[in-house]
């Protein structure tokens, strides 16, 4: 089922097919490069990245997940595309029927988004779903989120960019908007508030701020990873990060940053929170063109090891569930946001964004509020009832 779906009988009618071979999964990769040659905030992702992120054999997303993609043509034109997941490890810990959408990009025809969103919830119906949300590309704890706001400057490195118009289509096919996801910009050249040195201080006593270490990559790797899936265990969506997945962010880690871009707190030799900040590969991978042969590679390696971005941005951070809501979680999320804040202004990073966060994370949206920081941008989820 689904495998190709005819929409009218023209030659130039729209059709629907499962993306079945390499030459059809290169096209589905490509296929944004039309849509936002018009747009100069767009930046094209590393097509070996994407090939990698779609393949079931190399991304471990896909060791407890499925998914289908499908590209829309016209004639012989692409002019869309669109997946949907199943999330095993969703299903057992909500039990509640959710699968997911995603890779959306399509032409501007309010029909041809439609027809993508009916596609890909024909197949999570299929399989037994009972809702569609989206869009997640794949899983929650990768691209997440339609950008509605903040269209006028580059998305971050693992932060999506979208049509205008994408919205207004989604809703259009019965979608409703069920959380925002924010991204907050802001200078780590910021001042310490009097509230802040207090918790801080009051912290220090029993607490202390080390760097990753490489030659321990694997401890660390192991102690980040549960820090961060009890810090977040309830949050809306929460699926925990897997070992295989988080060794995957450790080939991330190890190849693009200092060690003292990471920060776990201890308190009394116990591992309580932590933080990562990446550079910003978008910033100096835009006139690659998502290649990185013949000499892109070599462009990119100095880039990132001489030269250095002056943009970066925090996709994770963590506090024990055990000290939300007391004074001491404030001063540990201080803690480790001033200790990697040293080292991005040590290298020249004058620009820093922290996301994603929901936008009924009160407490976390304060924290990052009292240093600086701006939500600039905001990405929507959508769900329907299938």
């Amino acid at each position: 089922m689904h495998r190709t779906a005819k929409l009218a009988t023209s030659p130039d009618a729209l059709r629907i097919e499962v993306v079945s071979n390499n030459k059809q999964l290169r096209q589905f990769i490509a296929l944004p490069t039309s849509l936002y040659q018009d747009d100069p905030n767009w930046i094209q992702p590393l097509n070996f990245e994407q090939k990698q992120r779609l393949s079931p054999g190399k991304n471990p997303f896909f060791e407890h997940a499925r998914a289908r993609l499908w590209i829309a043509y016209r004639g012989t034109r692409a002019v869309g595309r669109i997946s949907a997941q199943i999330d095993e490890l969703h299903q057992q810990r909500y039990h509640d029927g959710v699968g997911y959408f995603g890779m959306l990009e399509a032409e501007n025809e309010p029909a041809l988004v439609s027809a993508l969103l009916v596609t890909a919830e024909g197949w999570l119906r299929e399989n037994q779903m009972t809702t569609a949300r989206g869009p997640f590309n794949l899983g929650i704890n990768e691209e997440c989120g339609l950008l509605v706001k903040g269209f006028d400057t580059p998305p971050r490195i693992m932060m999506g960019h979208a049509r205008p118009y994408y919205a207004a289509a989604i809703e259009a096919a019965d979608y409703s908007k069920i959380r925002t996801l924010l991204a907050y910009h802001m200078d780590p050249d910021f001042i310490l508030t009097p509230v802040m040195l207090r918790l801080m201080s009051s912290a220090q006593k029993s607490v202390t701020v080390r760097p990753f270490n490489r030659r321990e990559a694997d401890r660390d790797l192991e102690i980040m990873r549960d820090i961060f899936n009890d810090a977040w265990e309830n949050n809306w969506g929460f699926v925990p990060f897997t070992e295989a997945e988080f060794a995957d962010v450790g080939k991330l880690l190890t190849a693009l940053i200092d060690e003292d871009f990471v920060a776990i707190a201890e308190m009394d030799g116990r591992p309580v929170a932590m933080i990562v900040a990446l550079p910003d590969i978008n910033q100096v991978s835009r006139d690659l063109n998502g290649r990185l042969l013949p000499f892109g590679w070599l462009k990119l390696l100095w880039r990132l090891k001489v030269t250095f971005p002056t943009q970066a941005r925090v996709p994770l951070m963590g506090v024990r569930k055990e000290f939300h809501n007391t004074r001491m979680g404030p001063g540990l999320a201080f803690m480790v946001i001033d200790s990697v804040r040293v080292a991005l202004r040590r290298k020249g990073v004058n620009s820093l964004e922290m996301s994603w966060i929901l936008e009924n994370n009160a407490a976390m949206c304060n924290i990052i509020e009292n240093i600086g920081g701006v939500a600039y941008k905001h990405y929507n989820i959508y769900e329907k009832a299938l």
